[in-house]
């Protein structure tokens, strides 16, 4: 088990920070040690929990998932993407196969033609930081610009949430996917 770099916060928690807890986590699930770790600044806890896009937006949850759990592999994430594996993979309605895609070099044919697209986007964001003028257009007949905007921003928070769970070095959670168990990483 990996040593966290800054150790996660132990209760008791100030009354906002345990709301949102309760809010987020399922009952009887504790918090994420990611949440726990950001808890020991009430600031940084409310400003992450502020940027967060896990509410209903303009993308189905199968959507979102997709670029979640493609942003957060390609980033060498793999506490978060274990995480929204367990706890997502199944509501999003993901075959094995599907959640292997998630890790392997490559646009699978386990998806449609226009969660291909997320997947090219998220790969496209990761390895260049921008989106091609050909995928642009591709992205720009299938999808609301309200959407394309929720992908990118999508993409960015989770480059954020690798930032911080592979800099802090957290212990994967003990319920989460492990990317082993999956196709080789495309890291």
């Amino acid at each position: 088990m990996t040593k966290p770099r800054i150790e996660p916060a132990e209760p008791p928690f100030t009354e906002a920070v345990r709301t949102t807890f309760e809010r987020l986590m399922p009952p009887g699930v504790p918090p994420l040690i990611l949440f726990t770790t950001l808890a020991r600044s009430e600031r940084a806890f409310s400003r992450f929990m502020a940027a967060g896009l896990l509410d209903k937006g303009p993308l189905p949850l199968r959507e979102r998932e997709i670029m979640i759990d493609r942003t957060c592999a390609r980033a060498g994430s793999e506490y978060e993407w274990g995480v929204h594996i367990a706890l997502f993979a199944e509501r999003a309605g993901f075959s094995k196969a599907q959640v292997a895609a998630t890790v392997s070099a490559g646009v699978s044919d386990v998806w449609t033609a226009r969660e291909r697209l997320i997947v090219r986007l998220a790969d496209e964001l990761h390895d260049t930081s921008t989106i091609s003028d050909g995928l642009w257009g591709a992205l720009d007949l299938e999808f609301s610009g309200e959407q394309i905007l929720e992908l990118i921003l999508l993409a960015g928070f989770y480059h954020t949430v690798a930032y911080l769970t592979n800099g802090l070095r957290l212990p994967l959670e003990a319920y989460a996917a492990r990317f082993d168990s999956q196709a080789s990483e495309v890291r």
